[in-house]
C-alpha cells in the first residue's frame, strides 16, 4: 500500500468502536443511501455508517471498486451492498433507492456525496464563465446539482414511509468562498446550499430532517497529495487552515453525527468542517505592523 492511501486509512483504525455492543451503536437500524461511495468521503462515510450500525448502500460506476467497497465492509462485521449507479442517469438514481428498500425494507437516511471532481481543476472542463462551454456547464452541474435533485426526489418519499429521516448533503468551502477557474462548481456548491435548507423547510412536516456540510480541503486522493507536495501549492494551502488539512473521515465523522438521532434539533443547518478556512478573513496580522495609526 502507498503512502497516501497509509494516510488516508490511519483514522479509520483510530474510529473502530472498540467493545461496544449493538445498543450502543448510533445508526442502529438505519438505512443509509451515500451516494458516490466507492472512494473518498464517501467511501469513508460508507465504512464509517455500517460501524456504526446502519445498512449501507454503496453507489458509484466502479463495479470492481464497489463491490470491494461491499466486501470490506461486510468482512469487518457490517452491512452493505454495493449498487453500480450513473448519477447522470435518472433511472439509475431510481434503481439505487429501490434497491435499498426492496434490501433493507426501508429507507432511513440520504447522503448526497458524489460531486463531479473528474471534471475540474487545471486542464480540466470548468473554468471561469468567459471560457466556459455550455457542454461542459451541463455536465458538472448534471452530477454535481441535477443528480442530487433525482436523489432526493425519489428517496424522500421513501424516507418518509419509514417514519422520517436525515439527509445530508455535502457542499463545500468554494460555495462561500470565490475560487479561481471553477466558476460551475461554485455555482453548483452555493445552489446546494439553498437547496438544503429549503428541503428543511418542505419536508419538516414528514419528519426529515437535511442539513448540509461546508467541506475544507481533503486529502482524499494521490492527485491531492501530489498537489500538496508542490512547494507553492502546499503551503499556500496549508496557510489557509486554521487546524489542518482534511482527511475523508472528518467529512464522515460529521455525517454520521448529523445522520444519527444525536442531531434530531438540528436542520437547515451548513455546518463548517473545514478546519477553519472559512472563519478567518484573508488578511495579515496588522498588530505585528510597526506604524503609528494614530
Amino acid at each position: 500500500m502507498n503512502r497516501s492511501s497509509l494516510q488516508l486509512r490511519s483514522s479509520r483504525k483510530d474510529a473502530e468502536p472498540v467493545g461496544r455492543g449493538v445498543e450502543d451503536m448510533r445508526l442502529d437500524g438505519k438505512v443509509a443511501l451515500i451516494t458516490g461511495s466507492t472512494r473518498g468521503i464517501g467511501r469513508a462515510a460508507a465504512e464509517r455508517f455500517a460501524a456504526e450500525g446502519a445498512s449501507v448502500v454503496v453507489t458509484g460506476r466502479s463495479r470492481d471498486t464497489g463491490a470491494q467497497v461491499e466486501r470490506g465492509i461486510r468482512d469487518a462485521g457490517g452491512e452493505a451492498t454495493y449498487v453500480p449507479t450513473d448519477l447522470g442517469r435518472e433511472d439509475e438514481v431510481i434503481a439505487a433507492v429501490r434497491a435499498a428498500v426492496e434490501r433493507y425494507g426501508r429507507l432511513t437516511t440520504l447522503v448526497n456525496n458524489a460531486a463531479p471532481t473528474e471534471l475540474m481543476g487545471p486542464g480540466r472542463l470548468d473554468r471561469r464563465v468567459t471560457e466556459l462551454t455550455n457542454d461542459a456547464w451541463d455536465s458538472i452541474m448534471l452530477v454535481g446539482l441535477k443528480a442530487v435533485m433525482w436523489a432526493c426526489k425519489y428517496s424522500i418519499p421513501e424516507i418518509a414511509k419509514a417514519g422520517g429521516g436525515a439527509i445530508v448533503n455535502v457542499s463545500s468551502a468554494a460555495s462561500a468562498l470565490g475560487t479561481p477557474g471553477l466558476d460551475t462548481y461554485t455555482a453548483l456548491k452555493g445552489a446546494l446550499n439553498t437547496l438544503t435548507r429549503s428541503m428543511a423547510v418542505e419536508y419538516a412536516p414528514d419528519n426529515i430532517r437535511c442539513n448540509g456540510i461546508i467541506s475544507g480541503m481533503v486529502l482524499s486522493s494521490e492527485g491531492a497529495f501530489k498537489l500538496m507536495e508542490d512547494p507553492v501549492i502546499g503551503p499556500a494551502t496549508r496557510a489557509l487552515h486554521l487546524t489542518r488539512l482534511g482527511i475523508p473521515d472528518d467529512i464522515a465523522n460529521a455525517a454520521l453525527f448529523l445522520a444519527s438521532d444525536e442531531a434530531a434539533f438540528i436542520t437547515g443547518a451548513l455546518v463548517p468542517v473545514d478546519g477553519g478556512v472559512t472563519a478567518r478573513m484573508p488578511v495579515p496580522d496588522l498588530s505585528a505592523a510597526g506604524v503609528d495609526l494614530g
